[in-house]
C-alpha cells in the first residue's frame, strides 16, 4: 500500500534536525521546471504563483540562489502546512519514521513525487499553475502518466489523502489493476456530505500519523480511524471511497 499526500505552499528550510537520504527520483525533470521559472520576470512569476509582492520577491530570491543539491532538508521536515503540523513527524519515532519512508508519497509540481526523506530546498508552485514547458501547456500534461506509473510499478493499492489538485494525477493515469482508494472527511449536512479545507487537512494528517503509529498496510484497517471527531461510516462510503464522518453530525 502507498499513501498520497499534497504538499504545502509554506516551506522552511532544516538542515539540522535530520539528514536526508538521497535525491528525489525525478531531479531531471524538476531541473527543467527549474530553468523555465528562471526565464520569467518578476511579473510572470508573480501572476504565475497568484501572490502578493513579499511572497512573490521571497520566491524569486529563492529561484536566483537555489541549488537543487546543497543545503537540502528530508521533504517531510521541509512543509509547514496544516497537515504537516498535524501529522507531526518532528515527534515521530524511528519505527515511524521508517514506515512514511516506505510507504508515504508526497506529490509536487515541482519534484513530482517525493520519499518523505528525499532532500529538497523551498519552492513555490502548485500543481495546477498555467506554467507550459516545452510542448506541455501545463504542469499536468508535463507530468503526464510519469507519476502513477512509478507508483503503479511498486503498489496495487492506493489510499490517496491527496486534494483533487494533485490526486487527479495519478487517479488519470492508474492501470486497473491498481485500486485506488479515496479517504473523503466530511459532515452530513441537508442531505449531503460537506468537506471543509481546514478540517479536512487536519483530518488527512492526523490519518499519516495514525497508519505510522498503527503500523498499517491493510487499507480496510485505515477505517479504524477515529481522531477529531471522525468516524467511518459504511454507510456513505464504497469500495474506491472511505467516507469519515463528523460523529457530532451523524444523526
Amino acid at each position: 500500500m502507498k499513501i498520497i499526500i499534497s504538499p504545502a505552499k509554506k516551506m522552511n528550510m532544516d538542515t539540522d534536525s535530520m539528514a536526508y537520504h538521497g535525491l528525489p527520483l525525478f531531479l531531471d525533470k524538476t531541473e527543467q521546471i527549474y530553468y523555465r521559472l528562471q526565464s520569467m520576470s518578476y511579473g510572470e512569476l508573480k501572476s504565475l504563483w497568484k501572490c502578493n509582492d513579499k511572497i512573490a520577491a521571497l520566491n524569486k530570491e529563492r529561484l536566483e540562489q537555489l541549488d537543487l543539491r546543497k543545503n537540502l532538508t528530508p521533504a517531510i521536515l521541509s512543509y509547514e502546512g496544516i497537515q504537516y503540523q498535524h501529522m507531526a513527524p518532528g515527534v515521530f519515532t524511528d519505527r515511524e519514521f521508517d514506515y512514511i519512508q516506505k510507504h508515504l508519497r508526497i506529490l509536487s509540481g515541482f519534484y513530482g513525487i517525493l520519499r518523505p526523506f528525499d532532500g529538497i530546498i523551498p519552492y513555490r508552485l502548485e500543481m495546477q499553475a498555467k506554467l507550459s514547458i516545452a510542448d506541455a501547456k501545463d504542469l499536468y500534461a508535463f507530468w503526464g502518466n510519469t507519476l502513477a506509473d512509478h507508483l503503479a510499478e511498486d503498489t496495487e493499492c492506493i489510499l490517496n489523502l491527496a486534494s483533487k489538485e494533485y490526486s487527479s494525477c495519478i487517479s488519470k493515469h492508474l492501470p486497473k489493476n491498481v485500486r485506488f482508494i479515496t479517504c473523503v472527511f466530511g459532515e452530513w449536512k441537508d442531505g449531503k456530505i460537506i468537506e471543509k479545507g481546514t478540517l479536512c487537512k487536519m483530518a488527512r494528517g492526523k490519518m499519516v500519523r495514525f497508519l505510522a503509529e498503527n503500523q498499517i498496510t491493510d487499507s480496510e484497517k485505515a477505517k479504524t480511524f477515529a481522531e477529531l471527531q471522525y468516524r467511518y461510516s459504511a454507510e456513505h462510503s464504497d469500495e474506491n471511497t472511505y467516507v469519515f464522518l463528523l460523529q457530532a453530525s451523524e444523526q
